[in-house]
């Protein structure tokens, strides 16, 4: 059953309320739907906890996809939580420091890769540091003018924002995807663009700030060569 998935419309949301669907054979736990991000393009899926009508606690340890299209979304309690059932109504809340400080790090990789105009071939999203992987012939990179150029980009605060267009409409775009490792989601028939006013548009399912003022300081503190053309950059908030 397709898990309503409210961060893709507002990453700010912290709590809903919402029912258990389902319980997979792994022990997730499937809600109707949920403000839990689950793992995927880099991102790590949220921790946080469910809490039950009777006050029963439940702490989740990421959320994951069960299926390839990531339609259905099951969040994972930790060992010896207690039990839940089919049917029963729940309260879900994220723990929203680490998911905020997850996106605004996020943000942060889509101005680098705008800055560093080249295929990603990889990636991840932490929660102090991250990482971008270009396939870049032999270039010479110097960290601190990519540095100043994110920094520039994040004080001039332009507006973050998402929609929505068909999988044929990315087909006869191909450009917009700046990812080589990971693709974006299709089949639904709709995949969601993440516009960067001015600065950067691609699809992507992660959650983002509102302006690009809010990631705050960054800098690169590495830049790493992993073969004749892949340069693995990393970015850190100060």
């Amino acid at each position: 059953m397709p898990t309503q998935c409210l961060f893709r419309d507002d990453s700010y949301l912290k709590t809903c309320d919402a029912r258990v669907v389902a319980l997979t054979d792994q022990g997730g736990i499937v809600l109707d739907r949920t403000v839990f991000y689950a793992t995927s393009g880099g991102q790590p899926g949220d921790t946080g906890a469910l809490t039950t009508e009777a006050g029963a606690r439940i702490p989740i340890e990421t959320a994951i996809y069960t299926d390839a299209a990531k339609s259905e979304i099951a969040h994972v309690p930790a060992a010896g939580a207690p039990a839940i059932k089919v049917g029963d109504a729940v309260t879900a809340m994220i723990d929203w420091d680490k998911r905020y400080a997850r996106m605004r790090m996020h943000t942060a990789l889509h101005l680098l890769s705008a800055v560093l105009p080249y295929a990603v071939t990889g990636g991840s999203v932490g929660d102090s540091e991250s990482r971008l992987d270009f396939d870049i012939p032999e270039a010479g990179l110097d960290k601190d003018a990519i540095t100043t150029k994110v920094a520039e980009m994040v004080a001039s605060n332009a507006p973050v924002s998402s929609r929505w267009i068909s999988d044929a409409e990315l087909d006869a775009n191909p450009g917009l995807v700046k990812t080589m490792s990971v693709k974006p989601p299709m089949g639904t028939g709709r995949v969601r663009l993440i516009e960067i006013a001015g600065l950067d548009l691609q699809p992507c399912g992660g959650t983002h700030v509102r302006t690009t003022g809010e990631i705050g300081a960054v800098r690169v503190t590495q830049i790493e060569k992993k073969g004749k053309q892949n340069r693995r950059v990393r970015l850190a908030l100060a």
